[in-house]
C-alpha cells in the first residue's frame, strides 16, 4: 500500500477531489492511504500559535521551525521521503512522479504564508518541488496535483496499465491529437490514416503529430528529444 502523509494547517481540505474516481477506488482496494497531520497541534503555544516573523524583516510570516519539526519527528519514519511544496523548488515532473511511485511512504509538507524555516529543511532532509512557475496560496492546492500525478502509476490505479505509456512525456514528446465516434461531427473527419487499419501508418502518423506538437508548444521539450535521439 502506498502512504501519502500530508502535513498541513488545513486538513479539511482533504481528501477533497482525491476521494473521487479512480483515487476511491484505489483507497477501496487498499491500494493507497491518506494520512492528514494538523501542524497546529504541535504548536506549544496555548494560543497554537504556528508562526512568526522572519528574522531579517521582511514582509509575511514563517512557519515556525519548532512546530513543524515537532509534527514531522512524532510522525516520519527513518528513511521515508519528506516533500516541501515551494515556488522555489525543483520542478516536478513525470520523471520525478514515477520515481516517487515506487515509494512505499511520501510526506508531503504543504506550505503556507512565506514558508517553513530553513533548519527544518535542512536538519530533516526535506526535498523541495514546484509545480511551476506562479504562485499559489498554499501548498494544499499544489498537493492535490502532485499526489494525483503519483496515484496514477501506481499498480492497479489505472484500469488499462498501458494507458500510461503513450501519454504526453513518457518519449519526451507531448501526445499525438485523440479521436473517437461519430466520424464525422461538424464536417470535420477524422483523418483517413486513423480509418486505415494500418498500425505501422498510424503509428508513423502519430509520432509526426506529437514531433510536430512539441516542436510548436515546448521549444524546450523538442530541443531535449533531439539530443536524446
Amino acid at each position: 500500500m502506498f502512504i501519502t502523509r500530508l502535513f498541513t494547517l488545513y486538513p479539511e481540505m482533504f481528501p477533497g477531489p482525491l476521494s473521487e474516481g479512480l483515487f476511491a477506488k484505489a483507497i477501496e482496494n487498499k491500494l493507497w492511504k491518506l494520512e492528514n497531520i494538523d501542524i497546529r497541534k504541535y504548536s506549544s503555544d496555548k494560543n497554537l500559535k504556528v508562526d512568526d516573523t522572519p528574522y531579517g524583516g521582511g514582509s509575511g510570516m514563517l512557519i515556525k521551525p519548532d512546530v513543524i519539526g515537532s509534527a514531522l519527528d512524532n510522525n516520519v519514519v527513518k528513511g521515508e521521503k519528506v516533500i516541501f511544496l515551494t515556488p522555489r523548488g525543483k520542478i516536478f515532473n513525470q520523471k520525478i512522479a514515477k520515481e516517487l511511485s515506487s515509494e512505499k511512504v511520501v510526506n508531503i509538507i504543504c506550505g503556507r504564508f512565506e514558508g517553513i524555516d530553513q533548519r527544518v529543511i535542512e536538519t530533516r532532509n526535506i526535498e523541495e518541488y514546484s509545480i511551476g512557475d506562479f504562485i499559489l496560496s498554499g501548498g494544499e492546492t499544489a498537493a492535490f496535483v502532485f499526489i494525483d500525478a503519483i496515484l496514477r502509476l501506481l499498480p492497479g490505479v489505472l484500469g488499462n496499465e498501458n494507458s500510461t505509456k503513450e501519454e504526453s512525456f513518457e518519449n519526451g514528446l507531448l501526445e499525438y491529437p485523440q479521436y473517437t465516434k461519430p466520424q464525422i461531427w461538424e464536417e470535420k473527419e477524422v483523418p483517413n490514416v486513423l480509418l486505415s487499419g494500418d498500425h505501422a501508418k498510424i503509428k508513423h502518423w502519430r509520432l509526426s503529430q506529437s514531433e510536430a506538437i512539441t516542436r510548436d508548444r515546448r521549444p524546450d521539450l523538442w530541443q531535449k528529444y533531439n539530443k536524446k535521439n
